[in-house]
Formats: C-alpha cells, sequence, structure tokens
C-alpha cells in the first residue's frame, strides 16, 4: 500500500457487504476509480505512498466531472511505462467492476497467508474476567435501554446521549451499570449526574481531546503478552481509515496500533494489526458495530508489528467481460507464471491531477521552492472540487494564504497544510512552510521523482537488451550492488538484474544506460553527483529494485456468470457466516478471468494485470474507455 486501480472499463458497484448493518446498494457509478496501490504492502517509503495533493475530499464526484479532470491526467506514456516483456496477443476486460473483485491476503513474516477465520476470544482473555459479574451485567440494562444505546453507538441517536436512572442508589450498582455499558457497547463513556434528588447513569460519545486523551489503566496479567495481535478484514475502506475507526471507538491514539503494510480502499483486504494492552475482549465486542470492518484471530504477544516486515501479499483478482479465448488466457497466464513482469511503479505513483507529483518532487530537488508552492497551488486544468476551485482562484488573484485558506472546508488536505504553513511563517520562508505537511506526503513527491526516472530506464533497458543479463548489468550480493562481467552475465537470470532509483549512495550500470541517467537528471537540471539536499529529508540515497518479478502461487480459471451484481470471489466473512461459495452457470452470458498470485512487498499488482490484459493502467485511458463503454 499499502500502498489498486482499474484495469480497464471500469464500473465501480457501490457495494457494501460483509457487516449486517449495511444495505446493499448496487447502483453503478461512472467513474473508474483507482485507489493508492498499498496492495503492494511495502511500508510507505521508497516504495509506495500516500495520494497526491488535492486529495481534499469527502465525496466522490460524478462521472462527468471525473472524466472532464482526466481529461489532463497522465498516460503510461508519461512516467515512462511502455514495454511488456511477453508477445502474447492482448484481450480487455473489467477490473474492480465490484470491489469484491480485488481481494488482498497478507502474507505474515513466516510466510503464511493470513485470514480471518475465527471470531472468538482466546481463553487467556476469558480468565481475565470476573466471571460472577457477567451474568449480573446482562441483566442491568433493559432491552430498551439497550436499544437506545446501540442507537447512540451507531451515531442514530439525536439528543446525542442516553439517561438510565439508577432505582437502587449504592455506589456497586453504579458501577456495575458504568461497566455494563462500556463493555457491551464500546465507544461510549458514562458519568453520573444528579436531577432533582435522583442519580442517572448519562452515557455519550467520547469524542475531541476526551477520545485521545491516554486509556484508563487496567489490571493487565505480567503473564500476558503486552499487545493485543488481530486480523483486520476490511472492505471498501483503506487501512488508516480503518485504524481511526477503531481508534475512535477504543478512545486511543492512532499510534498505538501497528501494522506490517497498509492496504487497498477499494479492496476486500485482510491483513494483522497489533495494539497495546486493548483485551481481546474489548476488540470482539466492537463487531457488533463496525461497518465493513471484522476483527478476529485474536492473541496476545509481547511485541508491535513493524512495517515492512510482511512477505508480501496475495490476490484474488476477477477480470469481467474479457474478451480473450481461453488460449488467449491461458496463454497470457503461462507467461505471467514463466516470465512475470517488467516491476514498474504503477500508475498511482504519480497522482491524478494535471500537475503530476513528479514535477512537485523535481521542483523540490532544485530547491525551487516557489515553483513547489505554485506547483501545489496554482489553478490547474480539469475540474475538481469546487471549494478547491475557488481556494486556487483566492491564491491566484491575492497571493493572501489566509484568505485562500478560507476557501477550504478540510484544512488537512495537502494545500490547507501548505496555506497553513504561509500564514503562520510568510511566503518568504517556504521550506518551513512546506514542512507542515506530513512527512510522508512530502517524500512522496521525491520518491515519485525517482519512481519516474526508474520506470524511463528500465523501459529503455528492456528495449536495448531485452530479457537477458548483460555485461553491464546490477546484481545484488547481500545489499551491495555488483557490476556484471561478459563472463559472469552469461550465468545471470533477469530475475537477478536490479537498476537503483537515484540518489548518492547507488552506483549504475556500466552500459550506456547508466550514462542514460546521468542524461536524463541533467535534462530536469539536476546533477546525479550531487544528490545530497540542503535541506536532510529531501536527500536521496537512492535504493535497488529488481527489474522483472515473477509472481508465485499462480493460478487461473475463466468461469460464465448471469448476474453481474453477484460476487464471484468466496470472501473470508462469506466463509465465517457459513454462506455458500458462488456457483458459476457454465452457459452464463458473461466471461470472466478469475485468477490467483503472490507478490513480495513494494510490487504492483496491477503492473502484473497490465502485462496480461496489455492495456494502459492509466486513469486517462481507462475514462475515455469508460465513456465509449456508457455511450
Amino acid at each position: 500500500m499499502a500502498e489498486s486501480e482499474p484495469v480497464t472499463v471500469v464500473v465501480p458497484v457501490g457495494e457494501k457487504r460483509g457487516c449486517p448493518e449495511d444495505k446493499k446498494d448496487d447502483a453503478p457509478s461512472k467513474k473508474p476509480k483507482f485507489e493508492r496501490d498499498h496492495e503492494n504492502g511495502g511500508p510507505p517509503q521508497q516504495d509506495e505512498m500516500d495520494e497526491p495533493e488535492g486529495e481534499a475530499s469527502d465525496g466522490e464526484e460524478d462521472g462527468d466531472t471525473f472524466a472532464d479532470m482526466m481529461k489532463h491526467g497522465l498516460t503510461e506514456l508519461d512516467v515512462g511505462i511502455l514495454k511488456y516483456v511477453s508477445d502474447h496477443e492482448g484481450f480487455s476486460g473489467v477490473l474492480k467492476e465490484r470491489y469484491s473483485d480485488f481481494v488482498v491476503h497478507e502474507i505474515n513474516k513466516n510466510g503464511k497467508i493470513v485470514h480471518l477465520d475465527d471470531l472468538s476470544v482466546p481463553a487467556e482473555a476469558e480468565e481475565a474476567q470476573e466471571p460472577e459479574q457477567q451474568p449480573k451485567e446482562c441483566d442491568l440494562l433493559t432491552e430498551e435501554q439497550k436499544k437506545q444505546l446501540g442507537e447512540l453507538q451507531l451515531f442514530k441517536n439525536k439528543e446525542g446521549n442516553v439517561s438510565i436512572e439508577v432505582l437502587d442508589d449504592t455506589k456497586e450498582k453504579r458501577t456495575l451499570v458504568h461497566k455494563a455499558i462500556k463493555n457491551q457497547f464500546p465507544g461510549l463513556e458514562t458519568k453520573t449526574e444528579e436531577r432533582e434528588g435522583r442519580k442517572f447513569i448519562v452515557a455519550y460519545h467520547a469524542a475531541g481531546k476526551k477520545a485521545l486523551a491516554a486509556p484508563r489503566k487496567h489490571f493487565w496479567p505480567k503473564n500476558r503478552g503486552s499487545f493485543c495481535h488481530f486480523v483486520l478484514y476490511k472492505e471498501n475502506k483503506d487501512t488508516m481509515d480503518a485504524i481511526n475507526v477503531l481508534s475512535k471507538f477504543l478512545r486511543l491514539r492512532p499510534n498505538m496500533f501497528s501494522y506490517m503494510g497498509t492496504k487497498d480502499k477499494r479492496a476486500i483486504t485482510v491483513q494483522e494489526i497489533a495494539v497495546l494492552k486493548i483485551t481481546a475482549e474489548r476488540l470482539a465486542h466492537l463487531n457488533k458495530c463496525l461497518m465493513n470492518l471484522k476483527l478476529g484471530n485474536f492473541c496476545y504477544k509481547n511485541h508491535p508489528l513493524k512495517l515492512g516486515e510482511l512477505q508480501g501479499n496475495h490476490f484474488t483478482v476477477v477480470i469481467r467481460n474479457i474478451t480473450g479465448t481461453d488460449e488467449q488466457v491461458d496463454q497470457a497466464m503461462k507467461s505471467l507464471k514463466q516470465t512475470g513482469f517488467i516491476n514498474y511503479y504503477g500508475m498511482q505513483r504519480f497522482g491524478t491531477t494535471a500537475v503530476p507529483t513528479h514535477h512537485v518532487g523535481r521542483a523540490i530537488l532544485k530547491n525551487d521552492w516557489n515553483e513547489v508552492m505554485d506547483l501545489i497551488l496554482k489553478p490547474r486544468p480539469g475540474a475538481e472540487k469546487e471549494f478547491l476551485v475557488r481556494c486556487r482562484e483566492e491564491w491566484a488573484k491575492t497571493q493572501d494564504p489566509e484568505a485562500a485558506l478560507k476557501k477550504l472546508p478540510n484544512k488537512r488536505c495537502v494545500e490547507g497544510q501548505l496555506l497553513r504553513g504561509l500564514s503562520m511563517y510568510g511566503k518568504k520562508n517556504i521550506v518551513t512552510a512546506f514542512g507542515l505537511i506530513p512527512r510522508n506526503n512530502r517524500l512522496m513527491y521525491i520518491h515519485s521523482y525517482q519512481s519516474r526516472v526508474w520506470n524511463t530506464m528500465v523501459s529503455r533497458r528492456i528495449e536495448a537488451f531485452g530479457l537477458k543479463a548483460v555485461k553491464g548489468d546490477l546484481v545484488l550480493k547481500g545489499t551491495t550492488a555488483h557490476v556484471l562481467s561478459a563472463e559472469e552475465a552469461e550465468s545471470q537470470s533477469i530475475h537477478n538484474i536490479v537498476m537503483p532509483l537515484p540518489g548518492f549512495d547507488v552506483i549504475y550500470p556500466t552500459h550506456h544506460i547508466g550514462e542514460g541517467y546521468r542524461e536524463l537528471l541533467t535534462a530536469d537540471g539536476l546533477d546525479i553527483d550531487n544528490m545530497r539536499h540542503k535541506v536532510k529529508d529531501y536527500s536521496l540515497a537512492g535504493a535497488y529494485r529488481r527489474i522483472i518479478i515473477r509472481p508465485t502461487d499462480v493460478s487461473w480459471e475463466v468461469i460464465n456468470y448471469d448476474d453481474p451484481r453477484v460476487s464471484l470471489v468466496h470472501s473470508d466473512f462469506e466463509k465465517l457466516e457459513n454462506k455458500p461459495a458462488p456457483v458459476f452457470n457454465k452457459e452464463g452470458k458473461y466471461r470472466a478471468l478469475r485468477m490467483e498470485f503472490s507478490l513480495p512487498p513494494s510490487t504492483y499488482a496491477t503492473m502484473a494485470i497490465r502485462e496480461v490484459l496489455k492495456l494502459d493502467t492509466s486513469i486517462k485511458k481507462q475514462t475515455q474507455l469508460n465513456t465509449t463503454w456508457f455511450n
């Protein structure tokens, strides 16, 4: 992620599945929505970052607006994605017509594919409870009170609180009621109030500063691991959104949670999460009120999770309405299994607006801060949210950061953060103002520039030498790059060849492609021999990346179906609910390719799918196809 996107005519369906509280909504949308490709699961560093600026929205554009915006977007050609490794004939299909067509299971550091298959609380957590109190808690609240508290928990209570009169007024009785509410309805806080001589316990949502306050200290057995590890199953929600929801209900800071990688939004994903000193019982209670999230497979350990610890991700992908014959499909999938695909950085790495993220990255590396400010804030062609358009127009007209900031309802977007910095530190201190943008977002820009250079140079390398190792190529020996001699190249596989992302701590191929790096950076106004920056954060050490990736655990089948609204994948949650697996009609009028494969961290599944279909994966091209599809 993570750090996902459509690969051809995309018709995302507003699909909700999994949590019983959700209602079905299968109306198709014309918007082909690419998500950040945290599907690859690596840490958000060199190999994946969040999406670019301009995402300051809490809704979605309609199809026409989005299509208008995408007229000014990028194509694969713009970011150096040019080549394929196979010679099979491509075919078309629909990826992510439903988000359930894209399923990601994390592969943990032990090489095990992570599944949600157990919602029970582990025995040691049950032993830590006070068994004699549990029956009393169940009897303390009436069915009507439980109904009211449930509505309050789900934000359906317009009053904002529920008052319960304590008739048997003793401290012990009040304590039991407080505990019963908090245990049975996580996310609610309680307090005791006296009204006209009568005692009431008032339940309300913890909010604001209280929601972020340090959790109360509870008894924690010494023989229990400090971290509760669990499996997070989520639908159509990205990892950070899910963690923010859990934080809100548990009244924790989001940084109390740890994970090995972020996952896509428009997908069903399953991954491991760890949280400090929260019991499995409290987490399991959340399953009653979470929408599109489920928690399970609880256990206690003495360590958190760390970014990048995972071994990769296993993908189940459905491509609907395929045009290829069975023979074409088999040829394409056999090539993917045997040879692999070019390990390009996917399109989502470069942004979806008329100002690509790598242009901002180039300006940062050139230390041209006026251009950085201009690229992020200036008016741009294509449709955007109305408040962003007004903000940019105000900035262009007045160059007044405070006036432009007032046009934004959401100040947390990149534009808002930069404007806030400019209003605090002034336009003569852009570097400090830019620093108000979260570090990962800032680094996203320069990593995007590195990615565009890498894609371009790998395309040239494949064009010049094909899939054969040659003298001057690089391989890794441990963490050190080694230049191949002609003799060594004879015995090396293309799957071992790496290419550098530009930086001060890498070497370059010694054949003419290596010199091409220098020429490309020089044309961009950069000195390849001086990649250190005045601001330490923006100094690029560089890294090495394999040029060809061969997926493992590859399998596929062509299936026929009649109802485009029916899921074609049996999810972990459906299995837990004992729902039947999808049944396919061999005479069905639609054909789909269902494929499975595993990838290492920091690789893009959409680039594997691109190799199979041989189609441009950019949103610009897909929007054009989508418009044609609906017209």
